[in-house]
């Protein structure tokens, strides 16, 4: 154990990755207050466990969010449902941004674990390796299941119909 986990170490820490932790909840939450909420529980388990935390502590704490997340999402699914009408883009929208939402629906028919890869690699911007740590997986397995998973996205791409009708 090191004697240096005291408040200035979780002062550092979380000055250093508060922000980074806050960005992960919002591309996966709905809203602001929501996403800090997650972040606060997550530097709340980073100094109850302060031994636990290795000195590359980013893909520790994404790997907490992902279990708080994980959590969260099985008690959302003991809930009744209710069907939330949302916000369906316009035929005309610029060619970029219809790009990007019939990406993020794609994304949405993967499972959980191909969107969490990609949603580290690409998103949070992490190396095979870290996202590998996040996971609790070997490197390889990582790399694997990114392959694996960037093939399903771009093929759910692919069938994904254009907003004028057939598909891309």
């Amino acid at each position: 154990m090191d004697d240096d986990r005291d408040t200035g170490w979780f002062r550092s820490v979380y000055a250093r990755h508060y922000a980074d932790v806050v960005r992960y909840g919002l591309r996966r939450l709905d809203g602001s207050p929501a996403a800090e909420e997650l972040a606060q529980e997550v530097f709340l388990v980073a100094w109850r466990r302060r031994w636990d935390v290795p000195p590359l502590a980013l893909p520790w704490l994404y790997g907490v969010a992902r279990r708080l997340l994980a959590n969260h999402w099985r008690a959302q699914r003991a809930l009744p449902f209710h069907d939330e009408l949302g916000e369906h883009p316009a035929a005309d929208r610029h060619d970029g941004v219809t790009d990007l939402l019939d990406v993020r629906a794609a994304l949405t028919r993967l499972s959980d674990d191909d969107q969490e890869i990609l949603r580290l690699v690409a998103w949070e911007q992490l190396t095979v390796a870290e996202a590998a740590l996040v996971l609790g997986c070997g490197a390889t397995a990582a790399k694997v299941r990114l392959h694996r998973a960037r093939r399903r996205l771009t093929a759910l791409v692919a069938e994904t119909p254009s907003p004028v009708g057939g598909t891309r």
